[in-house]
Order: C-alpha cells, then sequence, then structure tokens
C-alpha cells in the first residue's frame, strides 16, 4: 500500500504566508489529488462518447483561488501556529516578542552605525554622515520591501551618487545581495538564542560558537526575498538541537524582523561598494603615478 504524502513542512507553511510562490506551489501540489479530483468534468470525444477527464482550465481556476485563499488566511494561520507555543510557555512569551525584537534592532544599528561607519571612512574615504545620508533612498525602501533584490536598481542609483562607477556597482551589489547577509547573521543568532530561553535549554559555549558559525554560513546561502531568513533560521537550530517549532514563536512577527535584517544588508553592499571604488581610484592613481 503506497504511504501517505507527508504534510508540508512548517517552513514551507510559514513561507506560503509570507507569499513566497515556490511555497505556496508546494502547499498546491501536496493537494494536487483533490483538485484535480474537483475539476473532473464530463466531457465527449469525436464520436459523441461520455468519458470523465479534468477539466485543466477550471483546475487553473481552482489553483489561482486556492492561491488568493492562502494569503487571504495567512494572519490565521500563523496565529494558529502560535496558539500551541503560547499554551505551552504562557501568555509571558508575548512580552518576550517585543524584547527580542528590540534586542535584534539594537544589533542591526550598532552593526550599521559602527561597522559601516567605520568601513566607509577609513577605506572609503567619505563621511559616515554623507554615506547615509545619500543612501536614506534605498534603506526606506528596503525596510518597506524586506527584498535586498527589489532594492537593487535604487541601491545602484545611490551608490552612483557616492562616486561608484556603474561597473563596480553593477558587479559588487547584484553578488552583495546574495552572500552578504550581515542582518540575517544577526537575525539568526538573536532567534536561536530567544528560542533556546523559550525552552528552558541552557546554551554551552561550544554551542554559542556553532550558532556563530552556522548562522554566518546560512546567512551566505539565504535568498535576498522576504522570508527567506526564516527557512535557514531552521538549519541553525538543528546544528545546536534545538527544536524546530520554536519558529513558530518568531514566524509571526518576522516581518518585521525582515525589515531590518534587509536594511542591513543592503546597506553592507553599498559600503562595500564604496570601499572597493576607493581602493580601485587609489590604485589607478598609483598606476598614473607611476607612468
Amino acid at each position: 500500500m503506497k504511504s501517505a504524502d507527508k504534510c508540508p513542512s512548517f517552513t514551507v507553511i510559514s513561507l506560503s504566508a509570507d507569499g513566497d510562490v515556490q511555497a505556496i506551489e508546494k502547499v498546491l501540489k501536496h493537494y494536487d489529488a483533490y483538485i484535480s479530483k474537483a475539476s473532473l468534468r464530463p466531457l465527449y470525444d469525436e464520436y459523441g462518447n461520455i468519458y470523465i477527464a479534468v477539466d485543466t482550465e477550471l483546475k487553473g481556476r481552482i489553483r489561482t483561488a486556492l492561491m488568493e485563499m492562502i494569503l487571504k488566511l495567512s494572519p490565521v494561520g500563523v496565529f494558529c501556529l502560535l496558539c500551541p507555543v503560547v499554551a505551552a510557555n504562557g501568555a509571558t512569551i508575548i512580552g518576550s516578542l517585543a524584547m527580542v525584537l528590540l534586542a535584534a534592532y539594537v544589533c542591526y544599528v550598532i552593526h550599521a552605525v559602527i561597522v559601516y561607519s567605520l568601513a566607509v571612512k577609513a577605506l572609503g574615504g567619505i563621511s559616515p554622515v554623507t554615506f547615509f545620508k545619500e543612501m536614506l533612498p534605498a534603506i526606506m525602501f528596503a525596510f518597506s520591501s524586506a527584498s535586498s533584490v527589489g532594492t537593487l536598481p535604487i541601491n545602484i542609483e545611490c551608490t552612483e551618487k557616492l562616486g561608484v562607477s556603474k561597473e563596480i556597482s553593477s558587479f559588487i551589489l547584484p553578488l552583495g545581495a546574495t552572500i552578504n547577509m550581515d542582518g540575517t547573521a544577526i537575525y539568526q543568532g538573536v532567534c536561536a538564542i530567544f528560542i533556546a530561553s523559550c525552552y528552558g535549554i541552557h546554551l554551552t559555549l561550544p554551542q554559542m560558537l556553532t550558532i556563530i558559525f552556522t548562522a554566518t554560513l546560512a546567512s551566505i546561502g539565504t535568498a535576498g526575498v522576504p522570508g527567506a531568513g526564516m527557512v535557514m533560521l531552521a538549519m541553525v537550530l538543528t546544528s545546536v538541537g534545538l527544536p524546530v517549532d520554536g519558529i513558530a514563536l518568531v514566524a509571526g512577527v518576522d516581518r518585521i524582523f525582515d525589515m531590518g535584517r534587509t536594511t542591513v544588508n543592503i546597506t553592507g553592499d553599498a559600503s562595500c561598494c564604496v570601499v572597493v571604488s576607493n581602493l580601485e581610484k587609489k590604485r589607478e592613481a598609483r598606476k598614473l603615478t607611476k607612468n
């Protein structure tokens, strides 16, 4: 007897709730047999004989309606995922979410202000105030869209105003949108420690170092689209034996996390552009001096 297919994983459901098209497709694929059965209609062949077959047009309409329904009901779905966790850990977990959000954003701001300011000042040759002022349109768009890839065109425009050539920005920024995810690494580290504390698990020093290492590696492979960081969070939790179900604790507010970490990510890409551009200008100047 053929075993039944497993239900979609929590991460797939969470991504579909965030509007990820591929995740929604996986959910629909799981229910494809039911959708096909609902699409059965009596048809006639060329000889007038009646037969039952799947109406592909009707199936397409059903799939579209289900996709719209998933997006509309996603807040309810996230709430249902949170209910068992709140029931097991108590209502105080809601207040803890506000604290972990605050902790994450404090880390975001400290990283952006200190690390990026020092980078553009010491290696980029420009004032941090000028850098953040020119980057403001890209920062605002990244914060609202939570998409590094979607912010690329505006980020390129902002870096060009900072004196970065088109050749450098068009190479570094798309690459950075894929592998330079400082904000995502911060998010995964903060959430991993938060989930461990919620479950009463004490993390040892080796486990914390493992989280740092795994979060760094996971952030490199994270897609620059909304909600992708939460998928990689499952890998970080697994690496230190933390329950993956704990992701439900932060799933309801992941969008707020995502807005901040995306802003940090694109700002880091731009600072890298400025540094490379300045180093390239110095190299060209040395060549001219020698000649």
